[in-house]
């Protein structure tokens, strides 16, 4: 929102937004973060009991912050974040790359189990990243403005961050070029979250890896050949494949911001 939203829109949010859009919900939350002159006329819109509430709840944080944090005893504090949960999935992708490298090692005469597991190696983790179940603020999270596309990139990053190197070395000991599982890697990861957008991240995630494993993985074990698709020539299509797959999400958090912060398979789950 580039403009000062009118007092009537404002009003309307405050009353709760019943007849606003998501889309009209989120620029003017957005616009409230940077603007004084507009949160100003927000407190003015409110009704008297909320703003009775909310001067209640400011004076109550105040005389905290005046009276100094309590003690705190660090060693009995539960590691209850969300990198905390996603380890045992991280573990997980790693020890499965890794005995892939270890498998292909050994046994040279069948298929690259390297290239074949790779491209679905990081998407539980990505599940468990993005999952209400694993957040434990996930209400608080799902809610706030401007939190859909940013926050979901970022945790992704962040478990590629930790899943690329065990890729990068479990593809330089079994002698690999990059492209070969870099690019179906990213394509999948893309894959996850355009599909996320309709069906839920982490059903997402589980139903391409069940597709690959049952369409790829074993056919090609069973002919003791690797498919045509991780060889150097599908690297061009990958590529196109990730682009359009990342243009995809783009567009869906474009047109609904709000759409990966709540997906719609949680939406239609709690609407029941």
């Amino acid at each position: 929102m580039t403009t000062h939203p009118t007092p009537a829109l404002i009003s309307r949010y405050a009353s709760g937004g019943a007849v606003v859009d998501d889309t009209t919900i989120w620029a003017v939350e957005a616009h409230l973060e940077t603007c004084a002159a507009c949160r100003a006329v927000l407190a003015d819109a409110v009704d008297p009991g909320t703003q009775n509430l909310l001067d209640r709840v400011a004076d109550g944080i105040a005389s905290g912050i005046a009276a100094g944090p309590a003690p705190v005893r660090r060693h009995r504090l539960r590691r209850t974040g969300v990198a905390a949960r996603v380890l045992p999935w991280l573990v997980t992708a790693t020890g499965l790359m890794l005995a892939a490298a270890l498998f292909e090692w050994t046994f040279d005469s069948l298929p690259s189990l390297v290239l074949l597991v790779a491209p679905v190696a990081p998407l539980l983790p990505v599940a468990a990243v993005w999952s209400r179940r694993v957040d434990p603020a996930w209400e608080l999270t799902a809610t706030m403005p401007r939190t859909g596309l940013p926050l979901l990139m970022r945790r992704t990053l962040g478990v590629l961050s930790a899943v690329m190197p065990v890729l990068a070395v479990a593809g330089w000991v079994t002698g690999h070029s990059p492209g070969l599982w870099l690019l179906p890697v990213l394509g999948f990861t893309a894959g996850t979250l355009a599909l996320g957008t309709v069906v839920g991240v982490d059903r997402a995630a589980l139903a391409l890896a069940l597709t690959w494993c049952a369409g790829v993985v074993a056919p090609s074990l069973a002919d003791g050949r690797l498919p045509a698709i991780l060889t150097g020539n599908s690297l061009p299509g990958w590529a196109l494949t990730t682009v359009a797959l990342t243009a995809v999400v783009l567009m869906q958090a474009r047109r609904r911001p709000h759409l990966l912060n709540t997906t719609s398979s949680q939406g239609r789950m709690e609407r029941s």
